[in-house]
């Protein structure tokens, strides 16, 4: 054990309590402490004191970089293919075990405020008000436990078309209306319930942001916040795709009009864009792409500044209740999301701007300040984290481990600590055009293999897209803006990651030949190049 672990594992025997906020679609790059382009025009100091006061995951990875099965990962443990929560129509088994009903069942009155989007119930909960399916920014209509009946299992399977990104065919309770805006009502209702809680019993509230997913509707209190300030681009929006394989290059959500039936542009100068209608008359291609990505920019980035705001009244909220010394403090997402980086917009890629979500946490006198990890963790590793912190055992059923360890500055768990992730998207040119695929991540390499197939999933379109391997050497190319997949040098790395992958698969259940049309274009393609 690491000299630094030693000193903070005697600090607090008592079972901590756990704040839980995460809110959906929040990029890392978005996020002040994670210094990246855009710190020189925006800043959040509340998440970032979260930081400065603990540590800070660079290399937090999701399973599937979607809203509803990340966030089933994350309650279970599981990857996708195992929970059962592939897509976003898909409905959480209520009977799953969850890490929330462990600490329930051990002493945790538990609580839940905002977006859950897995259409059932939520159970394992004391007390929540959620928003029935994406919920809304202003005025939205919330559920309260004991006000309303949810639908069970077998009616949302029974749900007639495919499941949409706005929750068209799920069928919901109505929930009531609660006045004002989303952020600030979650937090409203978080800080009225940490004002009830027993000091003696410990707790753990999920504070569920709906912001910043679009359509980035604003308080209209940050209408001015970029007056005057030109967003920085990354180099990436103007990206040369060539080097991409057939089964990414042409597709996904631009910010461009390359994608003429998805891009920022169009949608942006839509009528029925909420925050108003960009105006590109008199533009050319060049200009209609940077004007879309400045509203882009600065509409989520208003939304974050809600969020960065309402985090900051949370963590003044412990202090005032003096509770700030024996809680856990979490701040993460359910995904990433891409803010222009190559062209695009939305998430679901397992691009590193998708694949990586925020991660900060903050335990006084347990998690060191201002630890930096860079350590590959996944989503399905937050559930035994967080049980191991209220010294319980690992979630039954749970493919995931315990990072409490890398968290408290043990150079041995550092060291000793397994740096891979497997990603994997189901949704094949669903709604913003991703082609299906999967992938391993390592420390310093990925490898993503996109099938181009819809397989047994509802929720996607039933044409094929062409298929095709990337190699990203990350440790010489961050952006992953140079595919050496063909490069002859890159070979026996190559050949020893598809190896491992598929090692991966079998070990996690996800084997190809559960899919006897997915086996016959890999069989023979993971033996060359």
């Amino acid at each position: 054990m690491g000299q630094i672990s030693q000193r903070f594992f005697i600090v607090s025997q008592n079972k901590p309590n756990i704040l839980y906020i995460m809110a959906d679609d929040h990029a890392v790059k978005a996020i002040s402490a994670y210094q990246s382009r855009l710190k020189s025009v925006f800043t959040t100091p509340n998440l970032d004191r979260i930081a400065e006061q603990g540590v800070r995951l660079n290399n937090c990875c999701c399973t599937n970089a979607i809203c509803t099965p990340s966030r089933a990962s994350i309650l279970t443990g599981q990857y996708s293919h195992t929970n059962g929560v592939r897509t976003l129509s898909d409905t959480l088994d209520s009977t799953a075990n969850t890490f929330v009903k462990d600490l329930q069942s051990n002493g945790y009155r538990t609580a839940l405020f905002g977006k859950w989007h897995l259409h059932c119930e939520p159970k394992g909960f004391d007390d929540y008000l959620v928003f029935p399916g994406q919920g809304q920014y202003f005025d939205p209509k919330m559920v309260r436990k004991g006000e309303a009946n949810w639908p069970n299992r077998e009616q949302q399977a029974s749900t007639p078309n495919r499941g949409h990104e706005f929750d068209t065919y799920v069928q919901y309770p109505e929930g009531q209306k609660y006045e004002g805006y989303s952020t600030d009502i979650i937090t409203d209702e978080c800080i009225q319930w940490l004002n009830t809680v027993d000091k003696g019993q410990p707790f753990i509230l999920m504070c569920h942001f709906k912001a910043p997913h679009d359509d980035f509707e604003y308080h209209p209190r940050y209408e001015h916040l970029f007056d005057g300030v030109e967003i920085p681009e990354p180099s990436s929006l103007w990206e040369d795709k060539s080097h991409r394989s057939d089964g990414s290059r042409k597709f996904g959500t631009t910010v461009s009009e390359t994608n003429i039936r998805r891009n920022a542009v169009r949608i942006m100068t839509q009528s029925d864009y909420p925050t108003g209608t960009l105006n590109v008359d008199n533009l050319d291609s060049k200009g209609r792409t940077k004007a879309a990505y400045q509203k882009y920019l600065k509409d989520y980035l208003r939304v974050v500044k809600g969020i960065d705001d309402n985090v900051g009244r949370l963590l003044d909220q412990l202090r005032t209740l003096c509770l700030d010394q024996n809680t856990l403090v979490i701040y993460t997402s359910d995904q990433g999301m891409f803010l222009g980086e190559h062209d695009y917009i939305d998430k679901r890629w397992i691009y590193e701007e998708a694949l990586k979500m925020p991660f900060l946490a903050r335990f006084p006198g347990v998690i060191p300040s201002g630890l930096v990890l860079d350590n590959v963790v996944n989503n399905i590793d937050f559930a035994d984290t967080i049980l191991d912190f209220a010294q319980q055992p690992s979630l039954k059923g749970s493919q995931g481990r315990s990072f409490k360890g890398l968290l408290l500055g043990d150079a041995l768990a550092r060291d000793t600590w397994v740096n891979e992730s497997y990603n994997r998207y189901w949704m094949h040119m669903a709604h913003h055009d991703n082609p299906a695929h999967y992938g391993l991540r390592t420390l310093d390499y990925k490898l993503i293999y996109f099938y181009g197939r819809p397989l047994d999933v509802s929720d996607a379109e039933s044409y094929h897209t062409p298929t095709g391997w990337e190699l990203y050497d990350l440790s010489k190319d961050p952006n992953e803006l140079c595919n050496v997949y063909n490069d002859p040098s890159y070979a026996q790395v190559c050949q020893s990651l598809k190896q491992r992958l598929r090692e991966k698969k079998d070990q996690i259940g996800d084997s190809d030949i559960l899919y006897p049309e997915l086996t016959e274009i890999t069989d023979n393609l993971y033996y060359q190049g």
